[in-house]
């Protein structure tokens, strides 16, 4: 059974793992040995535990974290949506999509989206998010990867509709 919860400081290591792990086994048809070896170099920063303090949620199946999610409120971006390659196509990633379009409705918002990476696309267009065209997103860590921006109006459910 996979449980999400709010991510605390000490996640930061697994979470920074699970990302790269996933990047790399999930990334490698559509990005190149340099932009990959780029994008998961590092290691975990003070800016980054803050981030994931303040912002991600992580799913856990038997007490081990496997997944990830943020939500930034202020711009209804959904990020760094992450499961370890084992949970691949078993329902982890799109839990995830779930409960964080749960939490904007909760907090108000009417639409999410998000920077797609290639690979992805069509798991968020299963998840009812549109859009096609390529960009490209400059990385805080200076790589510059194509990606799909996409966008999703969240359904509110009215109290009381049968629907």
């Amino acid at each position: 059974m996979v449980l999400i919860r709010k991510a605390v400081e000490s996640d930061a290591q697994a979470v920074y793992d699970l990302r790269s792990r996933a990047i790399l086994e999930e990334c490698s048809g559509y990005y190149s040995a340099e932009q990959l070896s780029l994008w998961t170099k590092g290691g975990v920063s003070e800016s980054l535990i803050t981030d994931i303090v303040n912002s991600f949620y992580v799913s856990e199946s038997d007490g081990q974290v496997i997944g990830s999610g943020k939500l930034t409120i202020e711009t209804g971006m959904l990020d760094a949506i992450f499961v370890e390659p084992e949970f691949f196509g078993k329902g982890a990633a799109r839990l995830m999509v779930a409960f964080l379009e749960s939490l904007a409705l909760e907090k108000g918002l009417s639409s999410l989206k998000l920077e797609s990476t290639l690979n992805a696309a069509s798991f968020y267009r299963r998840c009812g998010f549109i859009g096609d065209e390529i960009s490209t997103y400059h990385s805080p860590r200076g790589i510059s990867l194509d990606c799909v921006p996409m966008q999703k109006t969240l359904e509110t459910k009215e109290k009381g509709s049968t629907s």
